[in-house]
């Protein structure tokens, strides 16, 4: 497996790499550059939260060759407990996909999207073909019974980038189910990220991100999807912060 040379930091009983967009940028190249099919998955604290409830999710981040950080919490969390993580090792799709998707049209990448309502992914893609005209981008929407058709459609399109967005824990299993059938170089898991470029969704104002109060933001413009995850599962997770306190996942 393409393994980072970027240190791995180990909190609340998962293991995520210190690494920044450039180097983030560097490991996918290398991967489609040889070849090598990898899972970049990234974590939160809603990913850590399922993770220890769900056995798919722990699967899909076993089969994971690079896990960066997209969630504040964590970073402060990791400082907390004395691990070399900062502000720059928190990696926001929102942040950095237009600059993936520039290097993909320079590298000529072929990039496949699979998520979000039929048509939201496809309008997000229209405003990335017209940024950047040599862009190679597909996409297919998240609401779709039929697994191997959608595979044939991008086993057709032979992408060398394959963006799944169908939220958590979802889009995790749905990929440790058929990785093997998956044609695409590198594979990361990306939430709702076409969703803000298409409109569908309030882009939370990026100087929330260096404060960690996105979520604050997400909670004010989709109160009813997000309530659970912002005001219940953070006392759900004291005894993980608890046991990773007291050194319990050493």
């Amino acid at each position: 497996m393409n393994r980072p040379a970027a240190p791995s930091v180990s909190v609340l009983g998962v293991t995520v790499h210190a690494v920044t967009q450039d180097e983030l940028f560097d490991f996918i190249a290398r991967a489609i550059a040889e070849r090598r099919k990898v899972i970049v998955a990234n974590h939160n604290l809603h990913s850590v939260y399922l993770y220890h409830r769900h056995p798919a999710m722990r699967r899909y981040y076993e089969m994971a060759g690079l896990v960066h950080v997209d969630g504040m919490p964590i970073v402060y969390w990791a400082r907390l407990r004395g691990f070399p993580l900062a502000p720059k090792h928190r990696l926001a799709y929102i942040d950095f996909l237009p600059p993936l998707l520039n290097k993909a049209a320079g590298m000529g990448w072929r990039v496949f999207y699979l998520g979000g309502k039929p048509g939201v992914a496809e309008r997000a893609a229209e405003k990335f073909r017209a940024r950047f005209s040599s862009l190679q981008i597909e996409t297919h929407d998240g609401y779709f019974q039929d697994d191997q058709a959608v595979l044939r459609r991008i086993r057709a399109f032979d992408p060398d980038l394959l963006l799944v967005g169908m939220g958590m824990p979802r889009q995790e299993e749905w990929v440790a189910r058929h990785y093997d059938q998956i044609s695409a170089r590198v594979v990361m898991n990306c939430g709702a990220a076409f969703d803000y470029f298409a409109g569908e969704k309030a882009t939370p104002p990026r100087w929330l991100s260096s404060l960690g109060m996105e979520w604050a933001f997400r909670l004010l413009t989709e109160p009813r999807r997000l309530a659970r995850r912002y005001l219940v599962e953070p006392w759900l997770m004291i005894p993980i912060f608890v046991r990773d306190l007291m050194g319990g996942y050493r």
